[in-house]
């Protein structure tokens, strides 16, 4: 239908038309015009905002609170901008952005009460030394399992990293894909800050060689509630949402693994900072912390009184005992993705047919009762070849160095092919050493 002008010659038939309208509603002043607006960056899930939202609001008479949901990179080009996109607050699971925009000056200081909110877990650091951000929540991360399964095939649950290497667990791991799941190169770096550098690439092709690499997120959770493998590598609340919802997973941290956090800062440019204090101390406040355990999120509050007569599918990461946890550096961590991803790939996505050969000879030679002679350094030398990493752990924790991999687009594509040479050798080594004591793939 083609509607007709509005007759502006008419001012009569103008004005009639204006007061129905205005009298019917369509022109009537918005509800939150006398609001004030709090414009919240962010990344969690929208059945956890909401809850944030409807609690804030019934607390702060007149505040409406502006969810603007942004994934990491587009959350950092637009609070890097000068009026940060009118943005208040930035609240997410992030740990590259936040350090980035404290030190570029685009948060303001934060107060908070340690005796409430300690900052840390054990020896790790959640929360920034400085003040500028401060730790929501935290994630853990370990080992999806499925009970039933690991008992139809008469397996024990893993209590360390390195017992995911047990030849009894081939064929039997799922993990995530480096260069494909978010949160993977996180989950690798803690294996390799808590094993050492080169102890940590050894164990996670040996586990690699083994295991069923996963390009989804979601992968291996799924994989082991539907019985096609009893373990996944995974991040905590993904196995713990699928445990709530009476699917046959668990969940054990490794030791020595780590949990890390989602924050929460207020933006430098801020003109509603009362306003945006006010929603950082109630997400950071006992009744704030306890909510998120109310929803599906399955996370852990950073504040430890926010679990005393906590729901039972939770777990209290401050009660777990020291060696669950270790000093993970965050800061190193977080400059790492880039490079644990490219090595990821040239180490263990590129060859896993080649290595899963190596290391099943190695299982095979050292699974035998007897090994005379040299055998035994040789197998050590043939070990130490197939998991060799071709990175020191100087560069590996080089600031300088780092950089040349935060752009995944940009890598040095000479370095990889010096990376591929330099493993292409170790490993005909290693088969030259095997084939030397009769157990050549």
């Amino acid at each position: 239908m083609v509607r007709k002008p509005l007759d502006r010659a008419n001012p009569s038939r103008r004005s009639i038309l204006l007061g129905a309208l205005a009298a019917s509603g369509a022109l009537a002043r918005p509800a939150r015009a006398q609001t004030a607006t709090l414009q919240v960056v962010t990344s969690f899930p929208e059945e956890l905002t909401t809850r944030y939202e409807q609690e804030f609001e019934k607390a702060h008479a007149g505040a409406h609170v502006q969810f603007v949901w942004k994934q990491s990179r587009d959350a950092l080009e637009q609070l890097s901008r000068a009026d940060q996109g009118g943005a208040d607050v930035y609240w997410a699971p992030s740990l590259g952005n936040f350090p980035i925009l404290r030190d570029r000056g685009a948060l303001r200081a934060l107060e908070v009460d340690r005796a409430v909110l300690p900052g840390k877990l054990g020896a790790q650091q959640l929360s920034d030394p400085s003040g500028f951000f401060e730790a929501y929540d935290i994630a853990g991360y370990g080992v999806a399992i499925n009970p039933t399964l690991l008992a139809e095939r008469g397996l024990k649950a893993p209590r360390a990293w390195r017992d995911l290497a047990a030849p009894a667990y081939a064929g039997q791991i799922v993990m995530p894909l480096a260069s494909k799941v978010g949160f993977s190169p996180a989950l690798y770096d803690i294996i390799l800050q808590s094993e050492g550098w080169e102890q940590g690439w050894a164990l996670l092709s040996e586990i690699g060689g083994a295991s069923e690499l996963l390009a989804q997120g979601g992968g291996p959770v799924s994989a082991v509630k539907d019985g096609q493998a009893p373990l996944g590598l995974t991040i905590d609340f993904l196995a713990l949402q699928a445990r709530a919802n009476g699917l046959p997973v668990d969940f054990v941290y490794p030791e020595r693994t780590a949990f890390l956090p989602g924050h929460v800062a207020i933006t430098a440019t801020t003109r509603r900072f009362e306003l945006a204090k006010a929603f950082v101390d109630f997400t950071l406040s006992r009744a704030g912390q306890r909510l998120m355990m109310e929803t599906d999120s399955s996370r852990h509050p950073a504040r430890p009184d926010a679990y005393e007569g906590k729901p039972t599918p939770n777990v209290d990461p401050f009660a777990l005992p020291p060696s669950a946890s270790f000093a993970y550096d965050a800061e190193i961590g977080r400059q790492r993705p880039g490079l644990v991803v490219a090595l990821f790939e040239v180490m263990l996505s590129e060859r896993r047919a080649e290595i899963a050969l190596l290391w099943r000879a190695i299982h095979a030679a050292e699974a035998k009762k007897r090994l005379d002679g040299e055998a035994p350094t040789t197998l050590k030398e043939a070990r130490r070849l197939v998991g060799l990493v071709p990175v020191s752990a100087r560069d590996a924790s080089d600031p300088t160095f780092l950089e040349r991999f935060a752009k995944r687009d940009a890598i040095d594509p000479a370095l990889t092919q010096k990376w591929r040479a330099e493993i292409d050798a170790a490993q005909t080594r290693a088969q030259d050493l095997l084939a030397r004591v009769g157990a050549a793939p």
